[in-house]
Order: structure tokens, then C-alpha cells, then sequence
């Protein structure tokens, strides 16, 4: 299970050059946009706490969860103000409408069961599903292509689990998916 998870080291999630093509301000702007006074937000596939950060500069309340409990203390150093926990995306442990936001950073197409994974995460959001991935094309970094999702996939699992308005915002090098609930 989950054979795809990120493995390598912590530090090459921060990599500056990396940092640059995630775009992290214009993403955490844009999942939050147009959002009735979010307050409570969830970051599946932590990480380092790279987005988590972000958010929690902003202000909002963050919850990280990662399948890899090497990165909750890294994602606890850099957010020492959020909550983190080991945990799956296909099965998460919160109650239903628990958070404002919920936001999966280059996750998806790491997950065992994508369609899973969003069902879990329309479960657990009030307001919005905010999802940053790989656009489904061969570039110099990242995964290989046979790992990419394509988009009319990734939108085919958004209304399997309930969403329906599905907003496509392409960036400079990844592709941001956002759906209310």
C-alpha cells in the first residue's frame, strides 16, 4: 500500500527552486479565494508543512496529515503552531465537515485510490477541496508522466464524490483544481 509515497529526503521538499515552481503564495490565495471566513484548514500529504506554513501564516488553524510519520516532525518544526498526524488519504480521522478548507499539494496522484481520496476529503470539508497537482505533460522535474493525472480524470472524481463546480487554474509549472462543496 501506498507504493507511490514520497520517500526522499525532507530538505528536497524546500528546495529553493522547487519552493519557486509550487508557487506557495499564489496557491494558498487562490484555495482561499471567495471563501466564507475560513478558519480551520487540513493539509493532507504534509510533508514538511511546506503549504501548511503558509496557511498558518495567514492565520488559519492548521492540520497536517502525512502517510509518512518521518515528516511530521520537520512539518512540527517549521509549524509549531499546528496539529500533525500520521494518516492516509483514502481514510481520514476526522469527523464529517470538520474543516474550511481542505487542500492536497502534488498528493493525488501519489494516492493508492484518487477517487477514495476525494470522497474522504468532500467528508471532511464545509467549504472547499483545493487540489495542486502535476499538469498530465512531460517536463524536466517531477514524476514521470505515467503518474500524472489527467485533468478530465481529476474532474470525473470530483463529481463521483459530490462536487460539482470545478475550477481549473493553471500555473507556471502545476495545475490547481478547486471545487466547493
Amino acid at each position: 500500500m501506498h507504493e507511490r509515497r514520497f520517500n526522499r529526503e525532507i530538505e528536497r521538499l524546500r528546495d529553493p527552486d522547487r519552493v519557486t515552481r509550487l508557487e506557495v503564495s499564489r496557491v494558498v490565495d487562490l484555495s482561499l479565494e471567495g471563501l466564507d471566513q475560513p478558519e480551520k484548514i487540513l493539509d493532507i500529504g504534509t510533508g514538511s508543512g511546506l503549504f501548511t506554513e503558509a496557511f498558518a501564516a495567514k492565520g488559519m488553524q492548521v492540520t497536517g496529515i502525512d502517510a509518512n510519520p518521518e515528516m511530521l516532525p520537520a512539518a512540527r518544526q517549521f509549524v509549531p503552531s499546528g496539529s500533525f498526524q500520521e494518516g492516509v488519504a483514502e481514510a481520514l480521522p476526522f469527523p464529517d465537515k470538520s474543516f474550511d478548507l481542505v487542500f492536497m499539494g502534488l498528493l493525488l496522484h501519489e494516492t493508492d485510490d484518487p477517487a477514495a481520496a476525494i470522497t474522504e476529503a468532500y467528508r471532511v470539508t464545509r467549504q472547499r477541496l483545493a487540489i495542486l497537482e502535476w499538469p498530465k505533460a512531460e517536463q524536466e522535474f517531477g514524476p514521470p508522466l505515467e503518474h500524472r493525472l489527467d485533468a478530465n480524470l481529476v474532474t470525473a472524481y470530483f463529481e463521483g464524490a459530490g462536487f460539482r463546480k470545478i475550477i481549473t487554474t493553471p500555473l507556471s509549472w502545476l495545475v490547481l483544481y478547486r471545487t466547493d462543496r
